[in-house]
């Protein structure tokens, strides 16, 4: 329905035909694959912060003399009291507390997750996991570095997104200005943008007009799009 949107308001500032708007259709393909990388990419920081919590609470209850085993499920009790049973955390903690019962190797366990999730973190964790297991590493020191590392990740993380957060609202209005103006004009005086229509050179310029707009657009939006 948003692209649906955009497309008409292209369609009629810049062109004024119905015949434009059927052309920009298959670009819809192209806006729902963003709009899924978008959502995707919220998803994974949710998923960072749950299971940063998890580790936080597993922490805890191996400084408290639990072995590791133990620990998942002291976590998932803690969890449970901040999050519903839906979420990423409490689902796969839960998961991972019922294998160990039946004698599944917490490792493997973890491991699995870092696949499924495609969660770098997840995935580093339960190498070091791996390896301070086989080499009988000092599970509490490990699971604490780990835990301050992601943490100072995540710290960075909402700090940049802080201080850009009023470059993107700044982004977003200059976004819209230009479309503002072509409405403006359009309403207050219709006759001057009347050569812009329908006529090879108007289409040409206007085609011009909207690729720059396109592109400074999308250069504004990877500017923004900084990565941790």
């Amino acid at each position: 329905m948003e692209y649906l949107l955009l497309d008409a308001v292209i369609s009629i500032l810049f062109y004024r035909s119905v015949i434009v708007f059927l052309l920009f259709l298959p670009g819809v393909a192209v806006y729902l694959f963003k709009r899924r990388d978008d959502l995707k990419r919220r998803r994974e920081g949710r998923m960072r912060q749950e299971f940063l919590d998890g580790m936080q609470f597993m922490g805890t209850a191996l400084q408290s003399g639990y072995a590791v085993e133990n620990a998942f499920s002291e976590a998932l009790a803690e969890l449970r009291k901040i999050y519903d049973e839906e979420s990423f955390v409490v689902s796969e903690f839960g998961y991972i507390t019922v294998q160990i019962r039946m004698n599944v190797p917490a490792e493997r366990l973890l491991a699995d997750l870092g696949k499924r999730s495609h969660i770098d973190d997840i995935r580093n964790f339960a190498d070091v996991f791996l390896t301070a297991r086989k080499t009988g590493g000092d599970m509490i020191a490990i699971v604490r570095t780990t835990i301050a590392d992601m943490r100072q990740k995540e710290e960075t993380r909402l700090e940049i997104e802080t201080v850009i957060a009023g470059k993107k609202m700044e982004q977003s209005i200059m976004s819209v200005i230009p479309l503002a103006i072509l409405v403006f004009v359009s309403l207050t005086d219709p006759q001057f943008l009347r050569g812009m229509y329908h006529t090879p050179a108007g289409i040409c310029v206007m085609t011009a007009c909207l690729i720059v707009y396109a592109a400074a657009w999308a250069w504004s939006r990877k500017i923004m799009d900084i990565k941790i």
